[in-house]
């Protein structure tokens, strides 16, 4: 008898697929403050949800989470909406300069930074354009924003954290069950073909899955809606 392949499993929603909701306890924003504004820096937090380490920042009467600068220390000052180029400052990328890093950028202004947020992570402010400014990131891709979207200067802490190895498997356990993250990772052709659908494939040598066209979330792996099969 087969079982539920992995996406099927994931989309029941049981414990073993589920992330505690103490690990994102903090959530990362900025605050709905348009002036000039100081702020200080309370505190230096570690996340199990995140990979790099958070600040607790106080802007007036307004508390709020950030991803922690590199450099920065508990009790320092920075600021929002301001024109100094400080590492932990946050600004809107149409006033920054080209070739200055950034990191949790917005999408939309107001979203509270969506990109850039991994630990030891930047992207570079590559160009200017018309009411846009464009951003080259990590990944090699060249990205465009408004020029009203916010992000922090210089570069994510914590680059160092993965240079230190992990003895243990039982610490890579806990470490990728505190962000909901399948470990072990099997790869699919090493599988039952019960198991899934890029399971036996007679000594790795893929075959092509096409899945129904009306088949339901978790049956739809491998190939979707293909506009044909076969060689040319």
């Amino acid at each position: 008898m087969g079982k539920r392949i992995i996406q099927q499993a994931r989309g029941h929603g049981s414990l073993t697929y589920r992330v505690r909701k103490r690990a994102y306890r903090y959530r990362i924003g900025y605050p709905a403050i348009n002036e000039k504004i100081k702020c200080t820096i309370l505190k230096i937090l570690n996340s199990p949800g995140h990979s790099a380490p958070l600040v607790k920042i106080k802007a007036g009467r307004e508390i709020f989470f950030n991803v922690a600068a590199k450099g920065i220390t508990e009790g320092q000052e920075i600021e929002i909406n301001s024109d100094e180029l400080k590492s932990g400052n946050i600004v809107e990328i149409g006033k920054v300069p080209i070739g200055t890093r950034i990191f949790n950028i917005e999408i939309a202004r107001g979203d509270g930074g969506k990109i850039i947020r991994a630990s030891g992570s930047s992207a570079v402010v590559t160009k200017k354009l018309q009411g846009k400014t464009a951003v080259f990131n990590l990944s090699k891709k060249e990205s465009i924003f408004n020029n009203n979207s916010r992000a922090t200067i210089g570069e994510i802490a914590a680059s160092g954290r993965t240079d230190k190895p992990i003895t243990k498997a039982g610490t890579m356990w806990h470490m990728m069950k505190a962000r909901n993250k399948l470990w072990p990772r099997t790869s699919a052709v090493k599988m039952n073909a019960v198991d899934h659908p890029f399971g036996s494939g007679r000594g790795k040598r893929i075959k092509s899955k096409i899945a129904k066209r009306n088949a339901p979330p978790g049956a739809r792996v491998g190939l979707l809606r293909p506009r044909r099969t076969g060689r040319r």
